[in-house]
């Protein structure tokens, strides 16, 4: 199964399971998945923002928690743990109703406990409003049977590890 097909379908299962998730993030695309790398983007709504009627900072820790999951399903793991650790650093105004969040998040290290990843976010004018990162504990989502993490491993490129 592709990667960008599995992140997808570990998002519905947030979107079909989760409080949290179907109702503050539904509107929700990701756009690309690789091994180790997610992109995705949100269209500001009103229920996004805060009483400025700009992007609300727990808007962005959301979507910090969100991505680092999805960067841990992006290496096969279809339960994508718990977390153990979140930091979100705001830079500036992510925009209001109606502007394009866009987010790049990473996962830097992988094991068979933790999942460390990092993210980033750009506005409309694609700067960079804010960062974040999470960390994972996945012990026990090695057990799930949907996991694919075989198939989504690195493989080696010319000689090189990935």
């Amino acid at each position: 199964m592709p990667t960008l097909k599995f992140v997808r379908s570990v998002w519905e299962s947030f979107r079909a399971s989760s409080g949290l998730e179907p109702r503050l993030l539904d509107s929700l695309r990701i756009t690309s998945a690789t091994p180790g790398r997610v992109k995705f983007e949100l269209p500001i709504e009103s229920h996004h923002t805060n009483r400025l009627s700009i992007l609300h900072g727990g808007t962005i820790a959301s979507l910090t928690d969100l991505g680092g999951s999805l960067a841990v399903a992006s290496r096969g793991l279809f339960a994508t743990g718990v977390s153990t650790d979140l930091s979100v650093t705001y830079l500036s105004s992510g925009g209001k109703v109606g502007d394009l969040v866009r987010a790049e998040v990473v996962c830097d290290k992988f094991g068979k406990t933790m999942a460390f990843t990092n993210i980033q976010f750009k506005n409309s004018k694609d700067e960079v409003f804010a960062r974040g990162s999470h960390t994972k504990y996945i012990a026990l989502a090695w057990k799930d049977p949907n996991n694919i993490v075989e198939e989504l491993s690195p493989k080696p490129s010319g000689g090189k590890k990935e």
